[in-house]
């Protein structure tokens, strides 16, 4: 199921936040960018669906990996889910951007105040906006794979290899921090995703974990958390 999700999150993230924006956004261009949208309406709303549809599965993401890796630390699980709903929050906001030029060019009477041209730069606007947001999003997400790689590399129910794969991955999302240096290297950053992202996934999908490792780590947590108490 995480997998699933996993692949959901991604799909419908990579469509509705990328490819349908990189074919209606002309960015030199506020008319051109407008023209795009209003003559290609459904194909936006289709966007801005699949990026909704993309939180949703990235929520129960969150969720299935807290109970997967808690196990392994209670503490780096908990730090994972944080990072994650700080993440999920900031993809959120990125996709209220994208629906604001539909507003904006749909002759709303607020805005009757502005002329088609200003409409038009003011649509751009937004989305750019929608764009850093959507590049403060994966930082985020960035730091949430670092630390599903150490989870990955501590548990003992999957292979070591993954979770050093997934905190590279981890570090090209990373790279968004400084925005030169992504100029230099983009989109190369982002490449270092797909071996550990896709080895992750494919685990999960076609192996699983070992369950007998993860129960024998669960039972050891359950213990330890029984004998707290009593040491309190």
């Amino acid at each position: 199921m995480a997998g699933l999700m996993y692949i959901l999150e991604g799909l419908t993230s990579v469509f509705g936040q990328m490819l349908v924006p990189g074919m209606l956004v002309v960015s030199s261009d506020a008319a051109a960018t407008a023209t795009n949208i209003l003559a290609s309406d459904s194909l936006f709303r289709l966007g801005v669906a699949s990026s909704l549809l993309a939180v949703a599965s990235h929520i129960a993401q969150t969720v299935l990996f807290y109970v997967l890796f808690r196990p392994v630390s209670r503490v780096f699980a908990l730090m994972l889910a944080s990072f994650s709903l700080v993440a999920i929050g900031l993809q959120a906001v990125s996709i209220l951007f994208q629906l604001a030029p539909l507003v904006v060019l749909g002759g709303a009477r607020d805005l009757g105040a502005f002329n088609a041209e200003q409409l038009q730069a003011l649509s751009l606007l937004f989305l750019k906006w929608r764009g850093q947001a959507y590049n403060v999003y994966l930082v985020f997400f960035g730091f949430r794979c670092v630390l599903l790689g150490y989870l990955i590399y501590r548990s003992t129910f999957m292979p070591r290899v993954i979770g050093g794969l997934m905190a590279l991955a981890g570090v090209g999302y990373l790279m968004l921090l400084w925005p030169p240096l992504v100029n230099r290297v983009s989109p190369f950053n982002l490449a270092l995703a797909a071996p550990g992202e896709l080895s992750f996934v494919f685990w999960l999908l076609v192996y699983g974990v070992r369950s007998q490792q993860w129960l024998q780590l669960a039972d050891a947590a359950e213990s330890s958390g029984r004998k707290s108490p009593q040491k309190e």
